[in-house]
């Protein structure tokens, strides 16, 4: 009697294990700015950077190339991806078309669960901001998790986990551009009231309210960042 067939299930490597090691560390950098845009990613600096090897290195470089955050120069490796006002024009109108329509499927699909998640997201990130006072910025882990969390729960209900995929990778790139516009916000109490207004318009399940405010709180960055930019379009 032959043996059965066997289903092969590939567990974790420790090759994928320290690749998604080195995605992680490389992309915290590039985020935190210690890994400046434009600077050259070569991988024998980056083995001693992180006391990883050259193939786990090459495999998370790969990662954050799919997601925008690094270059290929052809045969010469890796570069930190380039900031500009077209790149952050790029990525609002991607984050633009992809969250509107996320947040419009998530008031037409979501229960009270995900309103509470919303509640709960806006709550933890209000109090964050009452125990650092006007101190809080991005690059603090902490709110870091806390604001991406809040914009998460707006659209946790859509239904798609490529859209949640997509917001999260795009959140993600414009996170360079943010940290600009953050570094000039000195009020927290202003900050937490965008939220809340944003966080009311969704919960009252108004489509049209929500999608305008997501819209112009999404373009925030931009006209902020790159203010010519608001201008020339006007």
């Amino acid at each position: 009697m032959p043996a059965p067939e066997r289903t092969l299930e590939r567990p974790p490597t420790e090759a994928g294990t320290l690749s998604e090691r080195a995605a992680n560390l490389i992309e915290q950098d590039i985020l935190a700015g210690h890994l400046p845009p434009g600077s050259r990613l070569g991988i024998v600096d980056l083995v001693q950077r992180y006391d990883i090897g050259a193939t786990p290195l090459r495999e998370g470089l790969s990662r954050l190339m799919s997601r925008g955050l690094i270059v290929g120069i052809g045969q010469r490796g890796f570069r930190v991806a380039e900031v500009s006002r077209e790149d952050l024009a790029d990525i609002t109108c991607m984050r633009t078309a992809i969250e509107i329509e996320a947040v419009k499927l998530a008031i037409l699909h979501g229960d009270a669960a995900w309103e509470a998640g919303i509640i709960s997201a806006l709550h933890q990130m209000r109090r964050h901001i009452e125990r650092t006072g006007n101190e809080f910025r991005e690059g603090a882990a902490e709110f870091d998790r806390l604001h991406k969390g809040f914009h998460t729960a707006l659209l946790a209900a859509c239904g798609s986990r490529r859209m949640l995929a997509a917001h999260s990778d795009l959140y993600d790139q414009a996170y360079r551009y943010r940290r600009v516009m953050m570094g000039a916000i000195d009020s927290g109490e202003r900050f937490i009231r965008s939220h809340q207004m944003l966080a009311d318009h969704v919960l009252a399940r108004d489509v049209a309210a929500a999608q305008k405010m997501l819209a112009a709180h999404l373009h925030s960055t931009i006209d902020f960042v790159y203010p010519q930019v608001g201008r020339e379009q006007s």
